[in-house]
C-alpha cells in the first residue's frame, strides 16, 4: 500500500483576546509553556515524532516572535532542502491576498498552495492546545474508515460550551457538530485537530466559498459541511488534552505539569521540542526556600517560592514569596511582595512590597509590573488540584 503525502497545516495567526496582556505583543502561539518551551512547539514535536515533516505555518497576528523562536524549523530538524518547515504570511497581489477572518478562511487562502503541492491528506491543527499524540494512529484510523475528515476528539470534564461539541454513533462515525452551543449535547469535543482527504477539502473551501462568499471559523461552515455530505469519523485521544485559551486555563496547565497531572513535556521517547535559550543555571541562593516548582536557567532565586513556574531570568529576590504563581521571562519580584495565584507577563517587575494576587481566583499581572486583571475562579473549568 502507498504511503499517502500528508501535509500538515499549523494555524498559528490568533490573537487570543481572552488572554489580555499576554497576547497584547506577541501571538498566542508564541506564549511561553512550563519556562522555557513555547506553545507551538507541542503541534511541531508532535509532528516531527509522527514522522511528518511537511509543515506550513500559517501567520497573521505579531508574528515576529513566533518567528525568532522557529528559527527556520532547526529546533525540530525542519530546516531542509526539499519539505521541512514554511511560514506562510498574509500577502497581497495574487487571489487570497488580504487577512483571513478566521481559521477556514486562513485555510481557503492557502488553497492554490495546497493544490500545486498535491497532498493525499491535509492535517490542519491549531497551536494552542498541550497534548500528546501520534498523528500516524489518526492516519491509520482515517484510511480504516475512508474517512474524507477524521477529528482527533476528547472528553473533557469541564462544561463544554466553550467548545465543539462531538456526537457520534457510538461506532466512530461522527454524527453531529455543534460549535460552542449554550446547550451542549454531552462532553466530547474537538480537540481542533482534522485530517482531510486533501480533494475534498479543495472541493468543500470552493463550494463554502461559492455559496457564502466568506468563510470564516471551521466551526461555523467548514466541519458541519463535512458532516452533513462527507463520511466524518472521530479518532479518541485518551490521555491529556488542554486548551489554553482563557488566564485560568493558562495558570492550570502549569500548575498541573508541577502535580504530575498535566502534560508529559520529558517522555524520553516523544519530548517535546524547541529553542532553548544558551544561559547558564539557575541559581538558588543560600537564602532561597524553593518547593514543587521549576525553574528555568538563568534564573535567580533568593525569597520562597511554592508550587511555581519560573521562566528564564526571572528574580525573586530575598523577602519576596511567590505561591501558585507563573513567572514569564524576564520577571522580577522585589523585597516583600508576595504572590498568590499570579500569572506575570514577560519582563515584568513588581515592586513596592505588598501582596498581589488572591485565593478566589487568578491574578494577571502586565509587562509594566501593574495588576491588569483579576479573575475569580470559573468552577465550570479545570482547575489544579486543591484550587
Amino acid at each position: 500500500m502507498r504511503v499517502p503525502r500528508i501535509l500538515a497545516l499549523v494555524l498559528a495567526g490568533g490573537k487570543g483576546s481572552r488572554l489580555g496582556v499576554l497576547t497584547e505583543k506577541k501571538v498566542k502561539p508564541a506564549l511561553p509553556v512550563a519556562g522555557t518551551y513555547r506553545l507551538v512547539d507541542v503541534a511541531l514535536s508532535n509532528l516531527v515524532h509522527s514522522h511528518i515533516s511537511d509543515v506550513w505555518v500559517v501567520q497573521q497576528y505579531l508574528p515576529h516572535s513566533l518567528n525568532v523562536h522557529l528559527a527556520n524549523g532547526r529546533p525540530w530538524d525542519l530546516d531542509r532542502s526539499h519539505g521541512g518547515l514554511q511560514v506562510l504570511p498574509p500577502y497581497e497581489g495574487a487571489e487570497g491576498e488580504g487577512f483571513a477572518e478566521g481559521n477556514a478562511d486562513s485555510i481557503y487562502r492557502q488553497k492554490d498552495l495546497i493544490r500545486d503541492f498535491d497532498p493525499d491528506l491535509v492535517l490542519v491543527l491549531s497551536a494552542d492546545h498541550l497534548y500528546t499524540i501520534n498523528f500516524l494512529d489518526v492516519v491509520d484510523t482515517h484510511l480504516a474508515h475512508g474517512a474524507d475528515l477524521t477529528m482527533v476528539t476528547t472528553e473533557v470534564a469541564e462544561e463544554s460550551s466553550r467548545y465543539g461539541v462531538v456526537q457520534t454513533d457510538g461506532e466512530g462515525r461522527v454524527t453531529g457538530f455543534d460549535y460552542k452551543p449554550e446547550q451542549p449535547a454531552g462532553r466530547l469535543v474537538a480537540g481542533e485537530m482534522f485530517l482531510y482527504d486533501a480533494q475534498q477539502l479543495l472541493a468543500a473551501l470552493e463550494e463554502l466559498h461559492e455559496q457564502q462568499g466568506q468563510l470564516e471559523d471551521y466551526g461555523h461552515d467548514l466541519v458541519p459541511w463535512f458532516v452533513a455530505h462527507r463520511t466524518v469519523v472521530e479518532h479518541r485521544l485518551q490521555g491529556y488534552w488542554m486548551d489554553l485559551g482563557t488566564i485560568q486555563s493558562y495558570w492550570t496547565a502549569h500548575l498541573q505539569v508541577l502535580d504530575g497531572e498535566g502534560v508529559t513535556l520529558d517522555d524520553p521517547d516523544w519530548p517535546i521540542l524547541s529553542a532553548q535559550p544558551q544561559l547558564v543555571p539557575a541559581r538558588i541562593e543560600g537564602s532561597a526556600d524553593v518547593r514543587r516548582s521549576m525553574v528555568a536557567a538563568g534564573s535567580t532565586v533568593r525569597g520562597a517560592v511554592e508550587h511555581s513556574v519560573l521562566g528564564p531570568g526571572v528574580v525573586v529576590e530575598d523577602g519576596a514569596t511567590v505561591r501558585h504563581s507563573v513567572l514569564l521571562d524576564g520577571v522580577r519580584v522585589g523585597p516583600g511582595v508576595s504572590l498568590v495565584n499570579v500569572v506575570a507577563d514577560v519582563g515584568a517587575q513588581i515592586t513596592g512590597g505588598s501582596r498581589r494576587g488572591s485565593a478566589a481566583g487568578v491574578t494577571l499581572i502586565g509587562a509594566d509590573g501593574a495588576v491588569a486583571t483579576t479573575e475569580d475562579f470559573d468552577r465550570s473549568a479545570q482547575l489544579p488540584a486543591g484550587h
